[in-house]
């Protein structure tokens, strides 16, 4: 004869899945709004570092994850005996659920050298204008090819149109005024001496 389980009254899970031992512990129920995100992160480090080595506490003020943190331990047995003591502990004002992390940190990844580093973006196909910009000389290089073609995308000049750029030798350099001359007599005026005794 099989046996049947009772199926749980309704509202209750079906199975509580417990996540397998992890140097990750998951911290929930934290406060959000009565501290800082630098001071939740210094009080946590401060409180689970009494159990041993703390790699990293990760604790974001985001609206998925406010009131939660990731804290990684080197070892299992030092995550576990802190979960152990501190499941239930009131912790500023409020009762901290702790239970081991879903997954690995990045943190354990690279001390095992296991971390598989994030897929780079996809290949994305360039216009053509975005080909002319980005392949363009740089500014102010010299140029081996004096007449060079249009670039793409601008129109082309008809014959005939061409203007005469002009010489090097006058660029950059300042005529003189024929006012200069006039102002200059003018300011060379010695000022009058006031006398402060009258």
């Amino acid at each position: 004869m099989a046996t049947r389980t009772a199926a749980p009254p309704a509202g209750l899970p079906q199975k509580v899945v417990s996540n397998p031992p992890n140097q990750t512990l998951y911290v929930a129920n934290l406060p959000s709004a009565k501290i800082q995100k630098d001071d939740l992160r210094t009080a946590l480090y401060m409180l689970f570092s009494t159990y041993g080595p703390v790699l990293d506490v990760v604790a974001l003020k985001t609206m998925k994850m406010r009131g939660q943190a990731h804290i990684v331990y080197r070892d299992i047995q030092t995550a576990t005996q802190a979960m152990r003591s501190l499941d239930g502990m009131e912790f500023l004002g409020r009762k901290m659920k702790i239970t081991y992390a879903k997954g690995r940190s990045n943190i354990i990844a690279k001390l095992d050298g296991t971390l598989v580093p994030p897929k780079a973006a996809a290949a994305v196909a360039l216009t053509t204008v975005q080909q002319s910009i980005f392949s363009a000389p740089v500014p102010g290089a010299p140029t081996t090819n004096t007449e060079s073609p249009a670039p793409q995308g601008s129109p082309a000049k008809p014959p005939g149109t061409e203007t005469a750029t002009p010489a090097v030798e006058n660029r950059g350099t300042k005529r003189p005024r024929e006012d200069e001359e006039e102002e200059e007599s003018d300011s060379d005026v010695a000022m009058e001496e006031d006398s402060d005794e009258d």
